[in-house]
């Protein structure tokens, strides 16, 4: 009998260890937006360093332009097997960092859940809007106190709104319309 209370207490020892090692654990931040980064991706990575960080994906970018010696437009980073992960836009520093992220993939969420799979709604209870910004075929939500913008097509609005270049409200656009694009902005 003695020896099965100390079995049992064993391995409940081991147990809690496992639990407490397991919420040590880091968090995997590879598909995380935050308002500096985008998975491994900051705000203050040169774009030099761009093909050793994603050296597991390809990094595309015009290299014409980068023989000629002006600065690529846009660097497209996709996953080993083609999947198209992020398109990122360099500033106009001397060192070129990061300004601009467009996110493609849906595994990417930020820290409050908020992907291409979400809706307004979504966007509405975890951040509010500060401002909407209608265009011709899409309006783009800039959400308060955060650097992420979302892009709505007009197509997920009422059909009387749809062909309008009037301002369009918050209250207008149906809470399960769908983000279309998702982007970072840190210039």
């Amino acid at each position: 009998m003695l020896d099965v209370r100390k079995m049992i207490r064993t391995k409940l020892s081991i147990g809690i260890l496992g639990l407490v090692l397991l919420g040590c654990a880091e968090k995997d931040t590879t598909f995380l937006i935050s308002e500096d980064s985008v998975g491994p991706l900051t705000k203050t990575t040169p774009v030099e360093e761009l093909r050793t960080i994603f050296a597991q994906d390809s990094v595309v970018q015009d290299t014409s332009k980068i023989t000629m010696g002006s600065k690529a437009e846009k660097i497209k980073i996709y996953e080993k097997g083609g999947k198209h992960l992020l398109t990122l836009t360099p500033n106009a520093d001397s060192i070129p960092t990061i300004g601009n992220v467009r996110i493609f993939d849906t595994r990417y969420l930020s820290e409050r859940g908020i992907g291409l799979n979400s809706t307004f709604q979504d966007i509405q209870n975890n951040y509010g809007i500060k401002k909407i910004v209608t265009t011709l075929n899409s309006i783009v939500i800039f959400p308060k106190n955060s650097n992420l913008y979302f892009t709505i097509d007009k197509e997920e609005l009422p059909s009387n709104l749809r062909y309008s270049a009037t301002t369009i409200e918050a209250v207008q656009i149906p809470n399960t319309a769908k983000v279309k694009y998702l982007m970072l902005g840190w210039e």
